[in-house]
């Protein structure tokens, strides 16, 4: 799938014909995503600007593209909606905040606990929302202020420029990868509308991009406490969702180039952009899968490639504003339609009878809680349901066979992960009335993983030690014989080739 990606290494003019490249396709999908969000276009595209510039600088992985994303837009909405732009800016800057103290916290390194499953979910649910997202466009407002469905001629011509937009960004690839094929679509489909001089609505309908250089702006909000309850909730999720999108694009890029990006400054770096971005007018951003994609296809390896996407971006804004405008917003909705397609993952369609009934319920799962909810809470729902089917699996592992040894002893040797899910399990091999008077329990092929295994084995303990019988441990690390507080009295631990590992529990330093 990857074999066209020969080079791994960052070269000059690749990284700047590639941030070119990118740049071209940005336009489009900033102005999109912009639209989704309900704010101007120009404050999507000073967000791609401004994100991708910092975190291309910043950030912890070099050829990532960073940007004004959908994920993002799709929560944003609502807070605009609600209380206006001024509010967002507020909730990016403190949405940059949040990661920043992500990346020096450290908390990058988790996105490893993301299940396969709930990242599919994850892009599936992401895709949903997006299309989901476009259907507004398909509305018209009445003079009472009621959406209803476009009908009629307008109608139809919406829908057949977005067929065409499609029908161009799916094919052109076939024949070459020359230049991106939304870029392509879209200028075929502008240039449709205004040589036919059809009356659909384009972007410089909706409002102006005419813009220079961002300027600082402090958000115009009360600062006090009743404006962090209303932006702290959506800050909270925005920089969840980012991070998520971030570090799992990363790890994508990881695999491609079979290099290591660094998740925790990759946190800083998406965080410092943030705060910026909030001051400079702009609506925030994280990671793109699609354009990182671009990129690492154009042979984008190291940061020039996206500074210079940045920076192409910024001319557009400046010296090309009025052609940005002329675009017909169908043309948008055919390149967020293929960015739909693109995005998700129909090949999980392919596998959900062949894969686990628990993973293919987390993966539906995910999906659901992201069109209901929204992406952060999905991926920790799906996350929390995988850890404990994990561990509802795990407990049925534990098991025993005995015999007796020739001193007599009744021999358990235990096999499995004795922890806090295993432990009904564990008593129920043990038979105190009937055993004999010594019983040996061999941990050689068990391990206690948490405190919960402990307190098991002090409870067996006393269990033998209510009908007058000893219980020996055997193959304990020496923390669990440390941690068996009355190992002196109820359970005799015999030395015989104790492992190194250590027992999950609170009760260390």
């Amino acid at each position: 799938m990857f074999e066209l990606l020969a080079r791994k290494t960052a070269c000059f003019k690749n990284d700047l014909l590639s941030g070119l490249t990118v740049s071209l396709a940005l336009v489009p999908e900033a102005v999109a995503f912009a639209f989704v969000a309900g704010v101007p276009p120009l404050v999507g595209m000073y967000a791609a600007f401004l994100v991708g510039l910092i975190t291309a600088i910043a950030g912890g992985r070099p050829g990532m593209i960073s940007g004004a994303t959908g994920a993002l837009a799709v929560v944003m909405v609502d807070l605009v909606a609600r209380h206006g732009i001024e509010y967002l800016f507020a909730t990016v800057v403190l949405m940059g905040v949040i990661q920043i103290c992500a990346g020096i916290f450290k908390i990058g390194k988790f996105v490893r606990l993301i299940p396969h499953p709930v990242m599919l979910g994850f892009v599936n649910g992401l895709a949903i929302v997006i299309f989901l997202a476009q259907l507004g466009q398909f509305k018209v407002t009445d003079a009472a202020g009621h959406a209803q469905w476009l009908q009629g001629d307008r109608l139809y011509l919406l829908v057949g420029l977005v067929l065409v937009t499609m029908a161009i960004s799916y094919f052109l690839p076939k024949l070459t990868r020359a230049v991106p094929s939304s870029l392509v679509a879209i200028i075929v489909v502008t240039a449709i509308v205004m040589g036919l001089d059809l009356q659909t609505k384009l972007v410089g309908d909706m409002a102006s991009l005419a813009g220079g250089l961002p300027s600082f702006h402090i958000p115009n909000v009360g600062f006090e406490l009743e404006t962090m309850k209303i932006i702290l909730p959506y800050a909270v999720i925005l920089a969840a969702i980012g991070l998520i999108e971030s570090l799992m694009t990363m790890t994508l890029i990881d695999e491609i180039t079979e290099t290591r990006g660094r998740g925790n400054r990759e946190c800083i770096g998406q965080g410092l952009a943030n705060v910026v971005t909030g001051f400079f007018g702009g609506m925030g951003g994280c990671a793109m899968i699609g354009q990182s994609m671009i990129n690492v296809n154009s042979g984008g390896r190291g940061r020039l490639s996206g500074i210079s996407a940045a920076l192409f971006l910024l001319c557009f804004i400046v010296f090309a504003s009025g052609l940005i405008e002329m675009i017909p917003i169908a043309a948008l909705i055919g390149v967020m339609f293929m960015v739909v397609i693109g995005t998700f993952a129909w090949s999980s369609l392919r596998i959900l009878n062949r894969i686990p009934r628990s993973d293919a319920l987390v993966l539906i799962l995910v999906s659901g809680v992201t069109v209901a909810t929204d992406l952060a809470i999905a991926v920790a729902v799906g996350v929390i349901v995988s850890a404990l089917v994990y561990a509802w699996n795990s407990a049925k592992e534990i098991h025993a066979s005995s015999e007796i040894d020739e001193q007599q002893r009744k021999v358990y040797h235990l096999s499995g992960p004795l922890f806090f899910g295993s432990v009904h399990s564990f008593h129920n091999i043990f038979n105190p009335q009937t055993d004999p008077e010594t019983v040996v329990i061999d941990f050689q092929d068990s391990r206690v993983c948490d405190h919960s295994g402990l307190e098991a084995i002090n409870s067996l303990g006393e269990r033998y030690q209510a009908h007058g019988k000893t219980l020996n441990m055997m193959y304990l690390s020496a923390e669990c014989r440390d941690l068996l507080s009355t190992a002196g009295k109820m359970v005799v631990v015999e030395q015989v080739g104790d492992p190194q590992y250590h027992v999950a529990t609170d009760e260390l330093a």
